[in-house]
C-alpha cells in the first residue's frame, strides 16, 4: 500500500489469534478443559477461524441480499482519473458463531507517513489503470492481512464473494476511494470448538498454514481486529456484557465546505477478542504474525473519519435501517469529487503533502452549483 486512504485514530494495536492447533503434540485433559473454558468465555470470532464461523442467521442473510442487490449511481469520472488519484478499500464481512455479521478492521503502523496508528479498512492506491476497484482492494488486502488475491488459492472451506460497490468517497489526501463490500463464506457446516480442539490431526480442518492467518507487514499494518457490523447503526453497544468502560458512540456536527457534516466516533470493545501484538526484535524491527505474542486485550479502539463513514453507509444499505444517531442523508462524495475535477485538482501530479482544505472544497461546491441548481448531485460528507 503506497498511500493511506484511512481516517481514524488510535495508538493501540490488536491482532486476533488462530484457535485451531496444527501441532501433533497431544493435549492433556486439563489443558483441553482450560482451552474449552476459554472458548466459552470468548464471545468474539476470528475471521479466518473455521471453528468460530456459523451460517448466516436470517437477519444477516437479509443484509447480504440487500448488499448484493445494491447498485451505486454511475460515476464515469473514475475512468478518466489518473492512476495516482484512484484508490479502493475492502469492507470484508463474515458471520460469527451466532450468524451475525462482523467486519475486519486494521490498525495502521506507527511508521507510516499518513494516518499512522489510525483504524482503517484494508486498501490503498491503484497500481495501474487496468485494475478495477475490487482488484485494487483485494491486492491491498493480500499485502496487509494476507487474504489471497486469487480465489483459487483461498483454502477450503473458505470463499470470497464480492457483494457490491458503494459510492465514491473523497480522502483529504486527494484520493478518490471506492469502497468494495465482500463476504467471507464457508462452504461447509461449522466445526464445534470442542471438536476442533480435540482433532489436532484431522486433515479436514484448516491448518494454521492454510487458514488465512494475517501476515502483518510491519511497514503498513500493526494489527487486525473485528467489529459487529450492525452496531454501526446503534448509539450503544450490542455486544453482551461484560464490557470495558466507555461509550460505543459519540458524534458531533461540523461545517465542511459550507455544508453540515456529521463526525462519527465509534469505540469498538476488544475484550471479546484474543489478540496478538507483533514482537519487537533486536534493533527495533517488528516480527511477522507467526512470531506475535497472543494476549487478551482490554479497552476499546477508536474508529472514525472516512472509515466510520463508510461503515455507517454500508450498514445502512445492508440492514435497511437509518442510524439511531444523527447522520448525513447521502452516501459518498461524488458531487464534490466532480467539482474538484472541474477545478483541475485531480490531475496526474499532486503537490507534495497536498491536503484538501475547506477553501478548496468551498470552491468545488460553487463549481458544481454552476453546473446544476440542485439537480440531483450528492453533497460531500468529508
Amino acid at each position: 500500500m503506497t498511500e493511506s486512504v484511512a481516517a481514524g485514530d488510535d495508538d493501540q494495536a490488536a491482532v486476533p489469534s488462530q484457535l485451531l492447533s496444527t501441532s501433533s503434540t497431544s493435549v492433556s485433559d486439563d489443558d483441553q478443559q482450560q482451552q474449552q473454558q476459554q472458548q466459552q468465555q470468548d464471545n468474539g470470532s476470528y475471521w479466518w477461524d473455521y471453528s468460530t464461523m456459523a451460517p448466516l442467521n436470517s437477519v444477516s442473510a437479509a443484509a447480504v441480499a440487500r448488499l448484493r442487490a445494491y447498485n451505486p449511481p454511475s460515476f464515469p469520472l473514475w475512468d478518466r482519473l489518473p492512476v495516482s488519484r484512484r484508490a479502493a478499500v475492502l469492507l470484508l464481512l463474515y458471520a460469527d458463531k451466532k450468524g451475525d455479521l462482523r467486519v475486519v478492521i486494521t490498525m495502521r503502523a506507527a511508521s507510516l507517513r499518513s494516518f499512522s496508528g489510525h483504524a482503517a479498512l484494508p486498501g490503498g492506491k491503484a497500481d495501474s489503470k487496468e485494475e478495477s476497484p475490487y482488484q485494487i482492494a483485494r491486492r491491498e488486502a493480500w499485502e496487509e492481512i494476507g487474504l489471497p488475491m486469487d480465489d483459487n488459492k483461498i483454502p477450503a472451506p473458505f470463499r470470497i464473494e464480492h457483494l457490491c460497490y458503494l459510492p465514491m468517497n473523497l480522502a483529504r489526501t486527494e484520493l478518490v476511494v471506492r469502497p468494495c463490500v465482500a463476504l467471507l463464506h464457508t462452504n461447509e457446516p461449522p466445526v464445534p470448538v470442542s471438536e476442533a480442539i480435540s482433532s489436532n490431526n484431522n486433515s479436514s480442518l484448516p491448518t494454521a498454514e492454510q487458514s488465512l492467518i494475517p501476515r502483518l507487514d510491519p511497514k503498513e499494518v500493526a494489527a487486525v481486529f473485528s467489529a459487529p457490523f450492525h452496531n454501526f447503526l446503534r448509539m450503544h453497544d450490542e455486544t453482551p456484557a461484560p464490557l470495558p468502560e466507555g461509550n460505543w458512540y459519540e458524534g458531533s456536527w461540523t461545517e465542511w465546505h459550507e455544508e453540515p457534516w456529521r463526525m462519527h466516533f465509534f469505540y469498538v470493545p476488544v475484550t471479546d477478542q484474543t489478540v496478538a501484538k507483533p514482537k519487537v526484535r533486536d534493533g527495533g524491527l517488528a516480527a511477522l504474525a507467526e512470531d506475535s505474542e497472543e494476549q487478551v486485550e482490554t479497552g476499546r479502539y477508536k474508529v472514525w473519519g472516512m472509515t466510520a463513514r463508510i461503515l455507517v453507509d454500508a450498514a445502512t444499505v445492508a440492514y435497511g435501517e437509518k442510524p439511531e444517531f444523527e447522520s448525513n442523508s447521502h452516501f459518498g462524495d461524488e458531487r464534490m469529487i466532480e467539482g474538484l475535477d472541474k477545478l483541475g485538482r485531480l490531475g496526474e501530479k499532486k503537490r507534495r503533502e497536498s491536503v484538501l482544505t475547506g477553501e478548496d472544497l468551498k470552491k468545488a461546491a460553487k463549481e458544481m452549483d454552476k453546473k446544476s441548481d440542485g439537480g440531483g448531485g450528492e453533497g460531500s460528507k468529508m
